[in-house]
């Protein structure tokens, strides 16, 4: 039963990923919209390319590990909350806690890569002219 339960959650959480990186590529993809101008104006006072490439990857990171930091609370939560309801013993082992976090980093710079690299490639006149 449990290996069976075990597939299944890994299905799901397949699924979770995926549709959370798609999430974040959209929001980024926005947020290089929305601050065009912003990004034409820093790179024509002279930051370079892979200035504003990290800084919309560093945004997709920290977005993503936000969620996978409220993630590892509500399984905190969910856990005290079982063991106290049914005196079940769970253990929430720190390598799932490290590949979890892994994961969610991993998810953040796949997500973010794209975005960042068309807000990198945008021609600082083009870029100031748009709104």
């Amino acid at each position: 039963m449990f290996s069976v339960l075990k597939k299944v959650g890994f299905v799901i959480g397949l699924f979770s990923i995926l549709v959370g990186g798609f999430g974040i590529a959209n929001i980024m993809f926005v947020s290089v919209k929305e601050r065009t101008n912003i990004i034409g104006i820093q790179k024509s006072l002279g930051a370079k390319n892979y200035f504003i490439l990290l800084q919309f990857l560093i945004e997709s990171v920290v977005l993503c590990l936000m969620g996978g930091i409220i993630g590892l609370g509500m399984v905190f939560g969910g856990t005290a909350l079982l063991k106290a309801a049914a005196d079940i013993q769970v253990v929430l082992d720190m390598s799932n806690i490290i590949f979890g976090i892994s994961l969610s980093i991993s998810i953040g710079i796949i997500s973010g890569i794209l975005p960042a690299y068309f807000a990198a490639r945008l021609d600082p006149v083009e870029a100031i002219r748009s709104n």
